[in-house]
């Protein structure tokens, strides 16, 4: 089945027409910068010039960055506080007309992973992180999904383990990868007593450096790096939609 996937970001909306039994991309990808600021009637303004490009008419699937509850935004995460308690799949069907499937962007790339990456024919508890500006996470029992996890904001000392632990903090902070893989030890150690998952994917820019921090992460569950490039979360907006 072919679905438009749509990708939305911090910078960028990214989208693209999936075959979603292959994970290939169906057409080339199309990006427009996020609006500035990033209200609901803005972002649904570009949603609708996404569409327009591809002159769609069918399924949509969209990843979209903050907590969510069954399409509607928890917070206003890091776009916008007027994103709180929007029912975004609605807003997003009343200025396109079209029905769309909007799940957490952590989610929807996590969902590309376990269809066509690393977590592929994978059985068992398996959390996918994300370790970039934050630590977003997907968590899946025998392939399917359990939405919303939100694992970067377990705590420690009282804060977010992604205030502590993501990427963008080694950078911020000038860490050695052995320092970060220290901290990033205290939090797989946490992670694992709560869930015990059968595996870990870790995706992101740093899942090309996994090599470069894993001696330092001393847990039961085997870490390995994801597979998907840049089009993950296209992929696995659109298969959100299947």
């Amino acid at each position: 089945m072919e679905i438009l996937g749509i990708d939305i970001g911090g910078s960028g909306i990214k989208g693209a027409i999936v075959n979603t039994n292959t994970g290939e991309l169906m057409s080339k990808k199309h990006r427009i910068a996020t609006p500035q600021p990033a209200t609901p009637e803005n972002i649904a303004k570009t949603i609708k010039e996404m569409v327009d490009h591809f002159n769609w008419s069918g399924k949509v699937g969209c990843g979209f960055p903050t907590p969510l509850a069954h399409g509607k935004c928890l917070s206003g995460s890091n776009l916008h506080p007027s994103l709180k308690n929007v029912q975004i799949d609605d807003l997003f069907h009343k200025i396109t007309g079209l029905n769309f499937n909007v799940i957490n962007d952590a989610d929807a790339a996590a969902l590309a992973e376990i269809n066509f990456g690393a977590g592929k024919n994978k059985q068992g508890l398996i959390a996918v992180i994300t370790l970039g500006t934050g630590i977003g996470s997907g968590l899946f029992y025998n392939g399917q999904l359990i939405p919303n996890s939100e694992l970067g904001h377990l705590t420690y000392k009282s804060e977010p383990f992604e205030n502590y632990a993501a990427d963008s903090i080694r950078k911020k902070e000038e860490l050695s990868y052995k320092k970060w893989g220290k901290r990033l030890n205290k939090y797989f150690n946490h992670l694992e007593l709560l869930f015990s998952p059968d595996l870990i994917i870790i995706g992101g820019g740093a899942s090309k450096k996994l090599h470069k921090f894993e001696d330092q992460i001393k847990i039961n569950a085997p870490i390995i790096p994801a597979e998907n490039k840049n089009e993950a979360g296209i992929i696995g907006a659109a298969m959100a939609a299947n």
